[in-house]
């Protein structure tokens, strides 16, 4: 049987970051709002964790990236929402978004979490941004967050 690495969501000492879109902020206040709530019952000190709000979603890999590059994050929570319209222009957002979010993890080796709704109407972006806590996608990124930078720290530490 293989030795496996436990699972942790703890946030006590993890040095984590939001990054969060200004479109379709009544959507993505709440998601903030369910991470925070999430990052604070983990144990994180969220008053210490440093926020950027972006225009668009587009935008949350670039300060994202810069936020993993600089040294001082173990994960880097990007929230948004995309909302389908009448045209192709979601098809494109949608995907650069994820492109670049995966590419800022990968290029700078620190998890980038995608807590971006990706929708086809605005009910869909409400039922999951309700409530901040279950069913909340960013309560659920800010989980992922941890998990992951508490993964990390133990994979180095082998």
């Amino acid at each position: 049987m293989p030795q496996e690495i436990p699972v942790d969501h703890d946030a006590a000492g993890c040095r984590l970051a939001l990054v969060v879109s200004q479109f379709s902020s009544d959507i993505t206040e709440r998601l903030l709002a369910g991470a925070l709530k999430t990052l604070a019952e983990h144990g994180a000190d969220v008053a210490s964790i440093p926020l950027a709000r972006v225009p668009g979603s587009l935008e949350l890999a670039v300060t994202a990236r810069q936020f993993a590059a600089g040294g001082g994050c173990d994960a880097v929570i990007c929230l948004g929402c995309i909302i389908r319209g009448g045209t192709d222009h979601y098809d494109c957002v949608v995907a650069g978004t994820r492109q670049g979010i995966v590419d800022a993890a990968l290029q700078t080796g620190v998890p980038v979490i995608f807590g971006v709704l990706t929708c086809e109407d605005r009910a869909q972006a409400e039922h999951r941004s309700t409530d901040a806590g279950k069913g909340n996608a960013g309560s659920s990124a800010a989980l992922a967050a941890i998990q992951m930078a508490n993964l990390m720290k133990r994979i180095d530490s082998k």
